[in-house]
């Protein structure tokens, strides 16, 4: 299949090869692929059905690899046969053939050349190049030290393409309506091809590339972590896990840390690496006092030539204000820019094993503690379940607040069987002494709506003493409902809130609530775990078992 990739590309009459930055932005404008906004960032729109992924038109090419090492159990991992992604690799071909110009680029993934990927990206349109050249990362100069030096990963992207649905009627998703869906995002590991055709959201680029990464990196020995990473002025490194609204741009953006990245990391032999480039961050509500570093990437005055951040699905008003807390079209509003535009980040990108691991979740049930030590299996086990919890009101029906689990904080990403990423975890913690925490960004005394979110003072001096060292060196008691070590005092927090219990007038409702997680807990783990081969020692630390 890439040999014939590489004759389409060979005839086609005006392919734009590596084309420079510059030119690519200047491209964008003019092919109106893109508006200028007042400081010389790019404003783009998508469809409506381009707002976000589309996990369920999101696809793996099942194959005799593919079948051993996917959890297939998985609602993330949806399997395609081959012969339909020869179909769609066909018509992505023609689709290429009949293109005035096709945009071609080469990056890689990954900040260690002895693991970065070398991926070549086919596009349509400039903008798309852009954001490539946002996120994916220079070629380096020793690329012949990569272990996948000669596993090129090739990427086509036509987002403004369909598929022809009576061509596929059966062989993808079928529609609520009746009718065939028109979009695809697929990968087959073993032709090494990633297609995406309708998709016009940007961060499909980004996501399949870091699921590719998911899925290569453990055969390898590299564990690869959907997390945010700093390192300390002396040299020592942090990981940051959580899901949306737990706090992990905001608590990894540390004055006295610099940033690797902000959401995708490998941990090999060597240490940590970044995966990308760049940043893609969401935008609602965002104001230069609650993010300024990020604030300044995406809003500093320059030259448009010269800056490429690109602000996707935000409102801008004729006279060109920008107002990113309207979320009429959606509350995934995006931007795209490198990391160059932040001030405190380490350059390199790579740092040593992480002293310390943060596990970040909002609970908004009110009843773990802001701050628990996790054991080697307390961990694996935490790292599985990957939760927080939605809030009450957030969608309709929405009472009370509603557990979310989501394995690894990354699950529509991570598509190995399960024990694959749990294991390596564990052995990783336990040959680099690497601390776990689990850290409690939601609410305490009551449940949303009674409680009060746990201030963002008392979880940064927390963090710090993580990060530190200090909670090494304190007396732990055992919550024995949800089997965490829950430390005895911290260091600039109130002695007691870190019994979630105390802070409860209605102890009795308290429990009551606690049993109500630990028993989700349960269920999750069943319906995710049942039929897999978790070590027992792991399982015993789930709460409500």
């Amino acid at each position: 299949m890439i040999e014939d990739l590489k004759k389409s590309l060979e005839k086609h009459s005006n392919i734009q090869e590596n084309t420079a930055r510059e030119s690519l932005i200047s491209l964008a404008v003019e092919n109106k692929e893109a508006i200028l906004t007042r400081n010389g960032s790019l404003a783009t729109w998508t469809p409506t059905h381009s707002t976000g992924r589309s996990p369920k038109d999101t696809y793996i090419v099942r194959n005799q690899k593919t079948e051993l090492n996917i959890d297939w159990t998985s609602p993330n991992n949806i399997g395609m046969n081959p012969q339909t992604f020869a179909l769609i690799f066909e018509d992505a071909l023609k689709i290429i053939q009949n293109k005035k110009t096709i945009y071609t680029t080469d990056r890689v993934i990954g900040a260690d050349s002895k693991y970065a990927l070398p991926v070549k990206t086919i596009c349509d349109q400039a903008l798309s190049q852009v954001f490539i050249d946002n996120m994916f990362r220079p070629v380096p100069t020793d690329i012949e030290k990569s272990i996948f030096a000669e596993e090129q990963f090739y990427l086509i992207a036509l987002p403004q393409d369909k598929l022809e649905k009576n061509r596929y009627k059966g062989l993808v998703r079928d529609l609520p309506n009746g009718e065939t869906s028109d979009i695809c995002v697929v990968i087959d590991f073993d032709k090494k091809i990633g297609i995406i055709i309708g998709s016009s959201y940007m961060g499909s680029m980004k996501k399949l590339m870091f699921t590719v990464m998911n899925y290569l990196l453990p055969f390898k020995g590299v564990l690869p972590l959907h997390c945010s990473a700093n390192e300390g002025s002396n040299g020592d490194s942090a990981l940051l896990l959580g899901l949306s609204g737990t706090g992990k741009t905001t608590l990894s953006a540390d004055p006295e840390r610099a940033l690797l990245g902000d959401d995708e990391h490998g941990w090999s032999n060597d240490g940590i690496f970044n995966f990308e480039n760049g940043c893609y961050a969401k935008m609602i509500d965002i104001t230069p006092k609650s993010e300024p570093e990020i604030y300044n990437a995406v809003m500093h005055d320059d030259d448009y030539r010269n800056h490429g951040s690109i602000i996707e699905n935000a409102m801008i008003y004729p006279n060109g204000d920008i107002d990113f807390f309207d979320d009429r079209l959606t509350q995934n509003s995006r931007a795209s820019y490198p990391l160059k535009f932040l001030k405190n980040i380490k350059e390199s990108s790579i740092s040593g094993h992480p002293n310390t691991v943060l596990f970040l979740t909002a609970d908004a049930y009110g009843v773990l503690p802001p701050v628990s030590k996790l054991s080697k299996e307390q961990a694996m086990l935490w790292f599985l379940m990957g939760y927080t919890s939605k809030l009450a009101g957030t969608e309709t029906g929405v009472t009370e607040p509603q557990a979310t689990f989501s394995r690894f904080f990354g699950q529509p990403f991570m598509p190995c069987n399960p024990n694959i990423y749990a294991k390596m975890l564990g052995d990783k913690m336990e040959k680099h002494n690497t601390n776990v925490y689990l850290i409690n960004t939601g609410w305490s005394g009551g449940s949303y709506g009674t409680g009060s979110r746990i201030k963002l003072k008392y979880t940064r001096a927390m963090v710090d003493a993580a990060l530190k060292g200090k909670l090494n060196q304190v007396e732990y008691t055992k919550d024995h409902l949800f089997h965490l070590n829950v430390p005895s005092s911290c260091e600039n927090v109130p002695t007691e809130i870190l019994n979630p219990i105390n802070t409860w007038d209605n102890k009795k409702e308290y429990h009551k609530t606690a049993e109500k997680l630990a028993k989700k807990f349960s269920e999750g783990f069943d319906k995710a775990y049942g039929k897999q081969d978790i070590l027992p020692e792991i399982v015993s630390q789930c709460p409500g078992k």
